[in-house]
C-alpha cells in the first residue's frame, strides 16, 4: 500500500500518467488532440482544477495546474476514465489504457518549481528526440504565448461522448490561468520566465539527443506512428517516487521535507487510534481517502 499524501487545497502540482506499457495510443493526431482537451476542460470545470500548462505525449502526458477545491483524486479518477474510454472505442483497444503505477503528483512549492515544471512539461518531446523545438510537436499541448489567459476549445467527439446527454456540452473550454502565487499584474513577467525556461530546457535535451548518438523523428513522422507500438527504450529504474519539488530555492526543500514528515506522522498516529476502534481519532488537514470514505475528522 502507499503512503498517504496529503492533498491540499490551493496546492500547484505536476501530474504524470503514462499508458500501458508505454503503448503509443495518445499518438498526437487530431482525434486525440480532440478528445484530450474535451475531456480536460470538462474535467478541471466538473472538480475546479485551475489548468496551467500541458503536454501529451504518445505515451504519457504533462499537466501543471492548481487543485482550487481540494478534489484532485476525484477529478484524477474522472478524467482519467474519460480518456480511456475515449481511446478504448477511437482505437478499438482492449484492455487497460493506463498503467498500474501510481499517478506521479509533485507538489510545486515555489513558483520557481512552477515555471521549471512548465519547462519541463513542455520540452519533453525535445528531450525524447521527438522534435528539436518544442513549438514543433503536434501533440495536445499549451503554447507559450496562450499561458495565462490564453483559451482552448473543443468540440464533443461524438464517437464516445452522447450527443443527447446535456451532461456532455457541444463545445467544451479550457482556460489556461496563473497559478496562485503569480499576481496578475506579473502575468508578463511569468511568462517570460516559462519562455526562458523552455529555450535553456530546449537546448539541453538537443545536447542529450546529440550525445545520445539518436535522429530527431519530426513532426510528420510522430504523427504516424502506429498506436499500438510501444517504447522500446530502456528505463532507468526509479527507487523514489518525489511527491515535491522546490526548483532550487534555498530553504525550501528543508522545509518541504519537514512539512511532509510531520503530515505522515500524524497521519500514522491517527490511523493507528482508529485502526483501534477510536472513532475520535483526528486526522492532519490534506488528509482525503479516509475523510471521504470513512468520514474521519480532520484538524481544522
Amino acid at each position: 500500500m502507499s503512503r498517504a499524501r496529503p492533498v491540499v487545497v490551493g496546492s500547484t502540482v505536476l501530474i504524470t500518467r503514462r499508458t500501458l506499457r508505454r503503448h503509443f495510443l495518445l499518438r498526437p493526431d487530431s482525434e486525440v488532440r480532440q478528445l484530450f482537451v474535451y475531456a480536460l476542460a470538462v474535467s478541471a470545470t466538473r472538480y475546479g482544477l485551475a489548468v496551467h500548462a500541458f503536454d501529451v505525449m504518445s505515451s504519457h502526458y504533462h499537466l501543471v495546474a492548481t487543485d482550487t477545491r481540494g478534489e484532485l483524486p476525484d477529478f484524477l479518477a474522472f478524467f482519467h476514465r474519460l480518456v480511456a474510454l475515449g481511446l478504448k472505442v477511437l482505437r478499438e483497444w482492449e484492455g487497460a489504457v493506463w498503467d498500474n503505477a501510481q499517478t506521479s503528483v509533485v507538489q510545486l512549492t515555489t513558483p520557481e518549481a512552477i515555471v521549471n515544471a512548465v519547462g519541463y512539461a513542455l520540452t519533453n518531446p525535445v528531450a525524447a528526440g521527438l522534435v528539436r523545438y518544442a513549438r514543433e510537436w503536434p501533440g495536445a499541448k499549451s503554447r507559450v504565448a496562450d499561458l495565462a489567459g490564453g483559451r482552448m476549445r473543443a468540440a464533443r467527439p461524438d464517437y464516445y461522448f452522447d450527443a443527447e446527454n446535456d451532461y456532455w456540452p457541444d463545445y467544451a473550454e479550457l482556460e489556461l490561468g496563473l497559478p496562485p502565487s503569480v499576481a496578475p499584474e506579473d502575468a508578463d513577467a511569468w511568462r517570460g520566465a516559462v519562455r526562458a525556461s523552455v529555450k535553456e530546457q530546449e537546448i539541453r535535451g538537443r545536447e542529450e539527443v546529440a550525445e545520445k548518438g539518436w535522429n530527431f523523428l519530426g513532426a510528420d513522422r510522430a504523427e504516424r506512428v502506429s498506436p499500438y507500438d510501444r517504447a522500446t527504450s530502456i528505463e532507468a529504474l526509479v527507487s523514489r517516487n518525489p511527491t515535491f519539488a522546490v526548483g532550487g530555492v534555498p530553504g525550501s526543500y528543508k522545509a518541504a521535507i519537514r512539512a511532509l514528515r510531520a503530515f505522515a506522522a500524524a497521519y500514522d498516529a491517527a490511523l493507528e487510534r482508529w485502526c483501534a476502534g477510536l472513532r475520535d481519532a483526528v486526522f492532519p488537514a490534506g488528509t482525503w481517502w479516509m475523510v471521504r470514505h470513512h468520514g474521519a475528522a480532520v484538524v481544522t
